[in-house]
């Protein structure tokens, strides 16, 4: 390789510095501009949430409907709660986290349906799950999108009433789900998933 002068050298490095520096700059200006449109997931719109709350009124009335009267009670182990506990509990929450989120009084505030006898039948059970279900699009739909982004606490912790109404989808699906093996116990097919 030949040998390159100390002038060739500086004359290259004059060359290379600007593009490699052209290059930087392009590179960050692109980083300012598209990082704020990936940076942050956006939370679902209003309407899918609303869809997604009804949706799961319906599967949740198919697991009411599948288990037989008899079955409220049954428990896989006795330190489990049973299937309707399972469901009045999953009320009790959609009551509590609703109200929190939206600012609305919890019909049921202070009361654990878990333990109260007039949720021992399936009528009354039926019921009172599916109040839950309304009072949650209710609450969700009176919820302005500027309050849906405003801070609230709940369990100590500081989120968006948005977080607190998919928090409560969440906690749902999981309670709705443990109920899967329950019916399965009792020798019932469960509902098909409910996706969409």
């Amino acid at each position: 390789m030949p040998d390159i002068s100390t002038s060739q050298k500086i004359v290259m490095k004059k060359i290379v510095i600007p593009g490699q520096l052209s290059f930087l700059l392009v590179a960050f200006f692109a980083l300012i501009i598209i990082t704020p449109l990936v940076a942050a997931p956006q939370p679902p719109a209003k309407s899918q949430m609303l869809a997604d709350w009804q949706r799961a009124k319906e599967y949740t009335k198919e697991y009411l409907d599948a288990m037989p009267e008899e079955g409220l009670n049954f428990k896989p182990t006795p330190e489990m709660r049973s299937f309707a506990e399972q469901m009045l509990h999953l009320t009790n929450a959609n009551f509590m986290f609703a109200a929190t989120a939206s600012g609305k009084a919890n019909p049921y505030q202070g009361k654990n349906l878990e333990q109260l006898p007039e949720y021992k039948t399936k009528a009354a059970l039926v019921k009172v799950v599916l109040e839950s279900y309304d009072f949650v699009t209710n609450a969700l739909t009176g919820t302005t999108d500027e309050q849906l982004a405003g801070k609230i606490k709940l369990f100590n912790r500081d989120m968006s009433r948005d977080l607190a109404f998919q928090k409560a989808f969440e906690h749902q699906t999981h309670h709705r789900g443990q109920t899967t093996v329950y019916i399965r116990l009792k020798g019932i097919k469960p509902p098909n998933e409910k996706l969409f």
